[in-house]
């Protein structure tokens, strides 16, 4: 275990390189994020730890996040099968045809996180009804920034509150309370920050969606997509098995797998897709030219090759989270804070924040909701706060800030999918830093708290 002080300082020195990496030089994370790796395991050798132990650390950090990195790959495949089948164009046309510009962004808000709630994934949710909602936004005149902030906003709600989501139930366990007890601490915060959040997008809707110039848009899309697919509701078979899957809790890649599979088969026979251009499709992505832009650029992406940016970039990011983690850093800078809390009030902005500070480290919210439930267990029993309280805070810190922290995973594949930087469209990803701040201002102010133990897991 390193000193506080030197957890403290390497950790300052890595965020203060990576931040001005990005603000000051304007360099790519890849680069950033391979340096940090390399002064990583420079400070892992200076700390005595030798070079195949920091092998063996970055490699069973890879080995842990491999079903996340399969997913990166598959979602490829999803995008490139959903289009061929026309699953994505017969959602563009009917969105087009139904919504209203004013009530585009607070109903693509609900319609997102309606589907992450009944899946379970932020991620799957972004990249299907994401990419519809970005172009439809797009024919209807609101910026690029805008609209994916409203998908992320509605996904991440989704995801954080869905009993089948994977981070739903780590977060509740890692803390050792029960799942619904945990959904339930969650919903005095969420709620009310959801609210204002859809309030705040139907005053937006009003504002961006009153240009005339962008119905011409809207009807020369519409035409588009007439000209191309065959739009019929058969095309939407992949969405509900997808839906259907998620929440029967099939395993995420076995959910993508099917639901391309079924995409590929409506895409043959309901398109008249060859064989060979589907096949194809799935590592180089979609390329057919259509004579309409904002049409070519909907359906002109997906594949595998497609995912290779983020990809490489997300194995350095999770590298990198390994040796901070293996370490030992962040855990020798936590436990010190956490012990000299006194108030209740502190303790909850505390694990909030050290929850967002260790997604920023570890790039990934899995092991921040790890490290930080055990670290603050010991600490939210001593001052009689129910445990839900910390997990909580743990998706708060980490879950639905993920998407805003440029390089950890959920923010690189945001980015990637929906073609908008994460600098970008965080202000306008109101759920994923309001929620915290709420969670923080209730806290001080007395509100909203859980104070017995009694729902605890056997297993604490």
């Amino acid at each position: 275990m390193p000193s506080f002080t030197v957890a403290a300082t390497s950790t300052a020195l890595l965020f203060a390189w990576l931040v001005a990496g990005l603000f000051v030089l304007e360099a790519g994370l890849h680069g950033l994020l391979l340096t940090a790796l390399i002064s990583l395991t420079g400070l892992g050798l200076w700390l005595g730890v030798s070079y195949h132990t920091l092998r063996k650390f970055v490699f069973d950090g890879l080995a842990a996040s491999m079903p996340a990195l399969i997913i990166f790959i598959l979602i490829g495949v999803v995008i490139a099968s959903f289009i061929q089948s026309g699953t994505v164009g017969t959602l563009v046309y009917y969105g087009l045809e139904l919504l209203r510009p004013e009530l585009f962004l607070p109903g693509g808000l609900l319609l997102c996180s309606l589907m992450s709630f009944a899946t379970g994934t932020s991620w799957g949710t972004v990249a299907t009804c994401g990419i519809v909602l970005m172009s439809v936004g797009q024919s209807l005149g609101f910026p690029l920034p805008v609209t994916a902030g409203m998908v992320i906003a509605g996904a991440s709600f989704g995801d954080k509150m869905s009993p089948v989501s994977d981070t739903t139930n780590l977060a509740a366990m890692s803390a050792g309370t029960t799942l619904y007890r945990h959904i339930q601490a969650m919903s005095l915060t969420t709620g009310p920050s959801y609210l204002i959040v859809l309030v705040i997008f139907a005053i937006l809707g009003s504002t961006y969606g009153a240009a005339p110039a962008d119905q011409a848009a809207a009807v020369a899309l519409l035409a588009a997509l007439d000209a191309t697919f065959t739009i019929h509701w058969i095309t939407l078979i992949p969405i509900a098995l997808m839906l259907i899957l998620g929440w029967r809790r099939v395993p995420p890649e076995a959910v993508l797998i099917a639901a391309s599979f079924s995409a590929l088969i409506i895409a043959w026979g309901l398109q008249d897709a060859s064989v060979a251009r589907l096949l194809t499709s799935l590592y180089t992505g979609v390329s057919q030219e259509t004579g309409a832009p904002l049409l070519d650029t909907l359906i002109n992406r997906g594949g595998i090759g497609a995912m290779a940016w983020t990809l490489t970039l997300a194995i350095l990011a999770i590298a990198m989270g390994a040796l901070l983690s293996q370490l030992n850093l962040l855990k020798a800078l936590l436990e010190p804070i956490a012990e000299r809390i006194q108030r209740p009030a502190q303790l909850l902005t505390a694990s909030t924040a050290a929850a967002t500070a260790s997604n920023a480290a570890l790039t990934e919210p899995y092991a921040a909701i790890i490290l930080n439930g055990q670290v603050f267990q010991d600490v939210y029993d001593r001052h009689n706060i129910d445990r839900a309280m910390l997990s909580r805070t743990l998706e708060e810190g980490s879950t639905l800030t993920a998407a805003l922290i440029p390089w950890t995973t959920t923010a690189i594949f945001y980015s990637a999918i929906l073609g908008v930087s994460s600098l970008d469209y965080a202000p306008f990803a109101l759920l994923n830093w309001m929620n915290p701040l709420i969670g923080i201002a209730m806290a001080w102010l007395g509100i909203g708290y859980l104070t017995s133990n009694s729902n605890r897991t056997s297993t604490d």
